[in-house]
Order: structure tokens, then C-alpha cells, then sequence
């Protein structure tokens, strides 16, 4: 089975919105160094980065990493076009946050069949996805996303799972995600 990590990235200097409001905070940089993590911990799997930046771009390129070039103005358009782009290259999608404080273990885990989507530590998100490529699938990351991707699992009448134990529950959204764990 051919399978690739997929990263959306926005511009680092633009990301984080939540984030922002602690104006102590170097948000771009924390960004970025997240998103290096993430991208580091998803090899020895093919990692595709999602972005309309030139800048992360060429971060993505220093690191080894393919980029699939995207202008779309949301996440989920942005993810969609990776998503239906890629049929051809590969069987399985695996979508990654790009800001996991914990992203150790990405590129070596076991995949199981049919869908598998990682919990982020609110219950309420989407972290980690694993996707088999080819079935219609929508995303639809945002508020209540992890029960709305279920919901696509069951419209699709794909098998899936949910796990919600993962290190990976551990995004950073909030200045208090930085140290909570």
C-alpha cells in the first residue's frame, strides 16, 4: 500500500489566530518550529505539505518534503485538493495538523483498514486522519469536526475508528496549549 503524510500549512507569519492574543508570544516562530517537528516525526513516509505560501514552500522543500501547491481559501478546500489530487499516487492519506506538540511516531505507526481518526485532547477535533484515497470523502475540519468526519465515515458506510488516547490529542491553539498536557 502507497501512503503519504499530508500537511496543511498556512503562512507562519498569519497562523495561529487564537494564539495571537498572548503578545509575549513569538507566534511565527513557535509556528514554524511545530510544524518542522511534525514534519521531521513523519518520515520515513512520503510527506506532502498543503500551502499557498512561497515562504512555506521553501521551508517544506528544506525539509525534504513535497508540496502540493494549493489557492484554496479554507483548510478544507485546501485539504479536499490534496485529497482528490493524489488518488493517483497514492491509497492512503494520512492528514496531519501541523501543529502537534507531540508528533513523535507519525512516519512508523500501523495503519488499520478503512478510516482512523485521532481525537485531539478536547474530544471535540480532528487531529490525525487516515484515509483510504478514492472514497468521495468531504472534510470538515472546524467546530465539532471529529463528530462531522464520523459522520462522513457513515455516509460513505466506510469502516472507522476512533482513537482518542493518542499523544497526538495535543495541538496548540490556545497559549495554555503550550504547557497543558
Amino acid at each position: 500500500m502507497t501512503e503519504a503524510i499530508v500537511v496543511p500549512l498556512k503562512r507562519f507569519d498569519r497562523a495561529k489566530e487564537r494564539l495571537r492574543r498572548d503578545v509575549d508570544l513569538d507566534v511565527a516562530m513557535i509556528a514554524e518550529n511545530l510544524a518542522r517537528g511534525v514534519l521531521a516525526s513523519s518520515r520515513p513516509r512520503t510527506v506532502v505539505v498543503v500551502s499557498e505560501d512561497p515562504d512555506v514552500t521553501r521551508f517544506a522543500l528544506s525539509l525534504d518534503a513535497e508540496v502540493w501547491s494549493s489557492s484554496a481559501s479554507t483548510l478544507n478546500d485546501a485539504v479536499q485538493g490534496a485529497y482528490d489530487g493524489l488518488v493517483d499516487r497514492f491509497d492512503e492519506l494520512i492528514i496531519v495538523h501541523g501543529d502537534l506538540r507531540f508528533p513523535e511516531g507519525l512516519g512508523t505507526f500501523e495503519t488499520s483498514p478503512g478510516l482512523t481518526f485521532f481525537a485531539d485532547h478536547h474530544g471535540s477535533g480532528t487531529n490525525v486522519m487516515v484515509i483510504p484515497t478514492g472514497l468521495g470523502f468531504h472534510f470538515a475540519y472546524g467546530t465539532d469536526s471529529l463528530r462531522l468526519h464520523v459522520n462522513e465515515a457513515q455516509r460513505l458506510n466506510a469502516p472507522y475508528r476512533v482513537v482518542t488516547t493518542s499523544p497526538w490529542r495535543f495541538d496548540v491553539d490556545e497559549p495554555g496549549d503550550l504547557y497543558d498536557a
